[in-house]
This record gives C-alpha cells, sequence and structure tokens, in this order.
C-alpha cells in the first residue's frame, strides 16, 4: 500500500481526433521521457477514442477523459486515486476552456488561439500534480479572463475597436 500524498494527477493531456498531442504536461516521472509519453498517448487514444465510458485503468493509470468535437482531454492519476476527484478536475478544466473560447465550439482550432489561457488554466488548477482549485467560477476570477461581451465601454466593445483597427489598417 502506496503512503498518502497530495500529488493527485500524473497528467493532464490534450489530444486531436488523429491522436496527436495538443498540449500535455505530466507532473512526475512515470514517464520520463516524450517517446514514452508518446507512446503511453498513443495507446490511450486507441483505447477512448470510440469509447463512450468516462473513465480507463490503463498500465496502472486512472485516467477519466473527455471528448468533444475534434478534441479529447485527459486527466491522469495513479491506480489508487480517486477518479471523483479527478473527474472534478477535468469537468472545471474544460468549464474554464468553453468560458475561454467564448460562443465558439471547444474544437482545435479555437484551442489553438487560446493556448495560452490554456496553459494559466492548468498551472491554477494543478501544481506540481496537487490539485488546487477545481471551481471554474473562481479559476476564471483568479484568472481574470474576461469574454467580448464582458468588455464594454460606452456599448463599444473591445471587439467593436479591433474591427475598426483593422479597416483603418487595409484603408492605409
Amino acid at each position: 500500500m502506496a503512503l498518502p500524498s497530495l500529488s493527485t494527477v500524473l497528467a493532464v493531456c490534450i489530444l486531436d481526433n488523429d491522436g496527436h498531442r495538443m498540449w500535455a504536461k505530466y507532473y512526475n516521472d512515470r514517464f520520463p521521457t516524450v517517446a514514452e509519453q508518446r507512446t503511453f498517448e498513443k495507446k490511450l487514444f486507441g483505447k477512448t477514442h470510440r469509447s463512450a465510458n468516462e473513465i480507463i485503468l490503463l498500465d496502472s493509470v486512472t485516467v477519466v477523459y473527455r471528448s468533444n468535437i475534434d478534441l479529447h482531454f485527459y486527466v491522469m492519476g495513479s491506480m489508487d486515486e480517486n477518479e471523483i476527484m479527478l473527474h472534478g478536475l477535468l469537468s472545471s478544466m474544460y468549464e474554464c476552456v468553453s468560458r475561454l473560447v467564448g460562443k465558439n465550439a471547444v474544437e482545435k482550432k479555437a484551442l489553438l488561439d487560446c493556448m495560452d489561457g490554456l496553459q494559466l488554466i492548468v498551472d491554477e488548477s494543478v501544481d506540481g500534480g496537487i490539485i488546487l482549485e477545481s471551481d471554474p467560477d473562481l479559476l476564471m476570477q483568479r484568472l481574470n479572463f474576461r469574454t467580448t461581451e464582458e468588455i464594454s465601454i460606452g456599448g463599444v466593445t473591445d471587439k467593436t475597436v479591433m474591427n475598426a483597427l483593422n479597416k483603418l489598417s487595409m484603408m492605409i
């Protein structure tokens, strides 16, 4: 039996519809090299990309996952980890990402445009494998992300200002 530990998350990973890594962060030396990480991710994708389940035990790693249009979100913990806690973290991060992309669906292109925000969300959620926060409202408040609907000065949104600047630059 393993000693109790605060380290609950082994990795957070996002794969595209072809099983290629979009983003990943590993918190321990379970998979020390990039080659080992990619081999595990390929095996994981092979087991989960057509499955309707939300949890799998693969190579003594508990994996909770969620699939979307063309993305697969994974949170991994040790075999003894609490699946409910891992699933809560996954749901929280997914909710934050969906708020981050705004009206767009959470898909590959929208995620690529918001990779900096994704990094901040994961860093605020997990530090060194320890879950710090799993409430999406608190995470978004802490990160101070605002959608274009929330940024309004006298009825002029940030998006309207950007459109005006783009038109001016095209005229010049």
